[in-house]
């Protein structure tokens, strides 16, 4: 089948760089298009032109209400016209909910980070659950730091688990803020990317954002906060209760995670994945899964997020995904395995020596 449409909007954008929305255009929805002067042409099957045609139809009636989109924001409408046919595209653009987020504005780029905002509004406990890339901790962040411009709340507290991702980093140097900075990099990084520097330095020094190990909240009660936990799949289970009990009154939490990237050691089970069985559904508690079609990194990184998964499916016995079905550490298998071929190697360093000294007794036993 083949329809021509007119592009009423500014072409540029909508073709992207170098081709690159309409390339994606062509491969998701597997039609050719040709473009003569401001008319793209459509081939394919009916119902993909149909939706292709849609799409720029919703190109257009944005542009013509004085919304003009880049380059980026064209491949965000294209992504949730594809993905979630039954949204609306244009919803994506038209001005929701005020928030302020400091010096930077923070916009949904897809479905799902749309109802992670709005469900992060509603549920005084909040569970994003996805792969890296998605989005889950930058979006909760800006949230904290909206409340807390907002005057919803006085504080915002960020904890990590303070693990190390399948290596050994030996005792760092510095003071004890100084060692667990390197874990808590990625929620600074946020923090710097909404506020001026000035102004974080003085939230921080006064304590009215805190950056801590997760350790350190136990026998606290945190009212009239925005609490996030990052890296939730590397809680235990006493870890996991301890965090969630914390919460007093007017606060917030939300609580982060990748059940597929867990690096707890062999035999521990992941305090999130017990969490979201034990209390995933009190009411209160939300919960939204994020899948690879949501990272909003590169192109190759949902494509290996799809690899990986289809891996997993095709080798149901590997070490690797084990913990993520099971409750248990998706990593703790390949790091006992790793230990188990460290030992191997001792053995055999070790066998020589034995071997030796069992030689020497007989040996001795014989001059007896």
């Amino acid at each position: 089948m083949r329809r021509t449409v007119h592009i009423s909007g500014p072409i540029e954008p909508f073709f992207g760089t170098l081709d690159d929305n309409v390339r994606l255009l062509e491969e998701v929805l597997h039609v050719r298009t040709h473009l003569a002067d401001t008319r793209l042409t459509i081939e394919g099957e009916q119902d993909s032109v149909d939706q292709a045609v849609k799409i720029v139809e919703e190109y257009n009636h944005l542009t013509r209400h004085g919304r003009t989109l880049t380059s980026a924001e064209v491949k965000i409408l294209i992504r949730v016209a594809t993905d979630e046919p039954r949204e609306s595209p244009r919803s994506m653009f038209e001005p929701g909910r005020a928030r302020s987020f400091g010096k930077k504005q923070v916009a949904p780029k897809n479905a799902s980070q749309r109802r992670y905002m709005e469900e992060i509004e509603k549920h005084d406990m909040m569970f994003g659950i996805g792969p890296g890339g998605t989005g889950k901790t930058y979006i909760a962040v800006a949230m904290a730091v909206s409340a807390l411009l907002s005057k919803q709340v006085n504080r915002i507290i960020l904890a990590r688990p303070a693990v190390e991702a399948g290596e050994r980093l030996g005792f760092l140097p510095g003071t004890l803020q100084q060692k667990i900075d390197p874990y808590m990099r990625p929620l600074y990084d946020a923090l710097y990317d909404m506020l001026d520097a000035d102004k974080l330095e003085r939230f921080l020094e006064k304590g009215i954002i805190e950056v801590a190990p997760l350790a350190f909240m136990r026998g606290r009660t945190l009212n009239d906060s925005f609490v996030i936990l990052d890296e939730a799949q590397n809680t235990t289970s006493e870890q996991m209760k301890m965090f969630l009990t914390r919460l007093g009154f007017n606060s917030k939490a939300v609580i982060t995670g990748d059940v597929t990237q867990i690096d707890l050691p062999a035999g521990k089970k992941s305090g999130l994945i017990e969490a979201l069985e034990v209390c995933g559904k009190i009411e209160g508690i939300g919960t939204i899964q994020f899948g690879e079609k949501d990272v909003v990194r590169h192109n190759l990184v949902q494509q290996i997020i799809r690899a990986y998964e289809e891996y997993d499916v095709a080798h149901p016995g590997y070490a690797r995904n084990s913990g993520a079905h099971s409750g248990m550490n998706s990593g703790a298998n390949s790091s006992a395995n790793g230990k188990g071929e460290r030992r191997v190697k001792e053995d055999a360093k070790e066998a020589p020596a034995e071997q030796a000294q069992q030689r020497g007794h007989d040996t001795g036993d014989d001059a007896k």
